[in-house]
């Protein structure tokens, strides 16, 4: 069981006025750490990725993959991963830990190859919904099987033969995409997978970078534009040999500190500018944070800076378009539109649902409790900016609502139950937080 379980509470202090920070240690990427530990085993030569994420829920990413058969290296925040001849079946049952990423990813890594294996996760992982993946996984082979037919962790997976698949996603989902492009990987031809909106493509990007053929088809006309095109892996990929950038949604936290704080200013180093990855900094700049991008290189990932200044106090916006891109940093802007002038609304978020709790409703509930007006949709909810005030808030095991109450609490003070969960994403959160304002863990 991770140790996640585990209960925590931190109680975080009103910011005594404006603030300058630059933020040169935020975690590394989450979603491309998952990725270097998964993809190296594609490879049969070592793999080095320097500034891996050092959280619980990448790390047991890690540890999946030494199940498997890596040799796994480590010093300094670098990794090396040494692949196996073959994967192999592991004698234990693989723990993802409150990954959603690790699980819906491996299952499609595993769906395709010889053997049996088991994954589970905490108490709230088994919890979220895997039917998104296992039942396109089962359309193509795919021989997966859990509780409620599938639906929930542990899950059992006989990996085996698979077939080319031309699959339209019914959602717009990065994890699902993951899953179905890896299970190609191993398919018995070329394989065609489309989603209604483009979301984060690190998978695409990172094993085109490895040297397989993942490709956006646009070309008009064409009966195949808009679809990715995967095409079998007949030889090990190259390996990687990647920096992690920082996360641009850690960074997010600390960007809505800046955009609420008066006179505030913040400097986010060495982030990716993926465009699938910054659309909430852009909803922030229509909001009227003052946001400036630096690039800096461009190889697996764009990465540069971003500086984000208070402007003038935010106004309300709108949000209902590029969902996909900016899923995960909503409750960090829910503070931000808590703060505007007007009333906020979202829509076309359902997803959020089955996140790590159901983000709607702890969102909603959490800035009722400190006297924020909302009203909950299906798919979204409105919030009236106002005057926030302290209050005890429950994290319900959700790191980024965890996360969020604690940059509201620069306003008004707030005491936040159950941080334990913070540490499977950006472990030094506090830490930074700490150079704004106090707090007591």
């Amino acid at each position: 069981m991770s140790s996640n379980t585990a209960i925590k509470k931190a109680l975080v202090q009103p910011a005594a006025g404006a603030f300058g920070l630059v933020c040169a240690d935020i975690a590394p990427d989450k979603s491309i750490s998952h990725r270097c530990a998964m993809f190296s085993l594609l490879s049969d030569k070592p793999s080095v990725i320097k500034n891996f994420l050092q959280g619980e829920d990448t790390l047991n990413s890690l540890n999946i993959a030494a199940q498997l058969g890596a040799t796994i290296e480590r010093e300094r925040g670098s990794v090396r991963i040494v692949p196996p001849e073959n994967l192999g079946e592991p004698d234990d049952v693989l723990d993802c830990g409150n990954a959603g990423t690790g699980m819906r990813l491996y299952c499609g890594l595993l769906a395709g190859v010889e053997g049996s294996f088991i994954l589970t996760g905490d108490k709230y992982l088994r919890h979220r919904p895997m039917n998104r993946v296992v039942k396109p996984l089962r359309s193509i082979g795919a021989k997966i099987d859990g509780r409620e037919e599938g639906n929930l962790a542990p899950l059992s997976i006989r990996g085996g033969d698979l077939q080319a698949f031309r699959y339209e996603s019914p959602i717009d989902s990065a994890q699902v995409k993951s899953a179905l492009i890896l299970a190609a990987l191993r398919a018995d031809g070329t394989s065609y997978y489309r989603e209604s909106l483009l979301s984060r493509d690190h998978t695409e990007r990172m094993l085109r970078g490895m040297g397989a053929k993942v490709n956006l088809i646009e070309e008009p006309g064409s009966k195949n534009e808009g679809w990715i095109e995967i095409e079998p892996v007949l030889a090990p990929l190259d390996p990687l040999d990647i920096t992690v950038p920082a996360d641009p949604s850690s960074g997010f936290f600390f960007a809505v500190a800046a955009a609420i704080i008066p006179g505030s200013r913040v400097v986010i180093k060495n982030v990716t500018l993926n465009p699938t990855r910054i659309e909430a900094y852009r909803v922030l700049e229509r909001m009227g944070a003052h946001i400036t991008y630096r690039q800096l290189e461009d190889i697996y990932e764009p990465i540069g800076d971003i500086e984000v200044i208070y402007d003038s106090r935010l106004k309300a916006v709108t949000v209902e378009e590029n969902i996909a891109w900016l899923i995960d940093e909503l409750p960090a802007l829910s503070i931000a539109m808590a703060t505007a002038r007007g009333t906020s609304r979202i829509f076309n978020a359902k997803e959020l649902r089955v996140k790590e709790s159901d983000r709607i409703a702890s969102v909603v509930k959490g800035l009722e409790a400190c006297s924020i007006a909302c009203s909950e949709y299906e798919d979204g909810y409105s919030v009236t900016g106002g005057i926030m005030k302290k209050s005890v808030i429950g994290s319900h095991g959700d790191h980024r609502i965890a996360m969020s109450f604690a940059i509201a609490g620069l306003l008004s003070g707030m005491e936040i139950e159950d941080t334990a969960c913070i540490d499977t994403s950006f472990p030094n959160f506090f830490d930074i937080l700490s150079q704004i304002t106090g707090v007591n863990k």
